[in-house]
């Protein structure tokens, strides 16, 4: 690297994907032919700005996510671990892996499979100005609060509406304190800007892509797949 810091990945890929009904876990679905935690892995091993990264995911998937890192031949990768029954606990099983020379973490899911080199480094460096650093892109949509009734109790103000996305990338002393903070309450976020913002750190936005989207219905992965297939078009 040719900078002075060092950024560690972590890759969370723990989840159950109950909503996708697949045969197997959405982080193993092959992507046009390749599975996609394997897709995800390898454009952190193409950001200039990540020195190393660690891989969670389910107990029973650990023999299989190492069999997906070697075939990929990811040298950046230090580790993978088994995670929590949440996401929070699998950020922090995967924490206590980080290489200890590594000053920034960069906390993504592992279902994002089109997230682009060159957004992961804008994100470090953008967490580096400034501490606290999502990926996000302007909600495109009008957004409607509603009561329990199902009723619309009020209309926010599209402009300042962000739909947040990963990498979430922080300063390793904040994202250590938050952790640490939440655990001491008994509380669980299922979002990392969510416990730093709880911990009292702002959080700066780096403008991501509609492109980088999470893998949460089978109507994501042809989306996926149609988005690398134009890719592809125009490499």
């Amino acid at each position: 690297m040719s900078n002075d810091y060092r950024c560690c990945a972590l890759i969370l890929a723990a989840g159950a994907s109950t909503r996708m009904n697949l045969s197997v876990g959405k982080q193993f679905f092959p992507i046009l032919g390749m599975p996609a935690v394997a897709r995800t892995i390898l454009a952190f091993e193409q950001a200039g700005e990540v020195g190393s990264a660690v891989v969670v995911c389910r107990e029973e998937d650990l023999e299989q996510m190492k069999i997906v890192v070697h075939g990929i031949g990811a040298k950046k990768v230090a580790a993978v671990v088994s995670g929590g029954t949440t996401r929070q606990q699998s950020a922090a099983r995967g924490l206590e892996a980080v290489p200890q020379g590594a000053e920034l973490i960069a906390v993504h899911d592992g279902a994002r499979p089109l997230v682009l080199p060159g957004e992961i480094d804008a994100c470090v460096l953008d967490a580096l100005q400034y501490g606290a650093s999502s990926l996000a892109v302007p909600v495109k949509d009008t957004i409607k609060l509603a009561g329990s009734d199902g009723f619309i109790d009020s209309t926010p103000d599209r402009s300042l509406l962000w739909a947040v996305q990963t990498p979430q990338v922080f300063r390793r002393e904040l994202y250590e304190a938050a952790m640490r903070g939440a655990q001491e309450e008994g509380a669980d976020y299922t979002d990392d800007c969510q416990l730093l913002e709880h911990a009292g750190v702002r959080v700066h936005l780096c403008r991501g892509s509609y492109e980088n989207i999470k893998l949460t219905t089978q109507d994501d992965i042809v989306a996926a797949e149609a988005i690398l297939r134009r890719r592809e078009e125009f490499a």
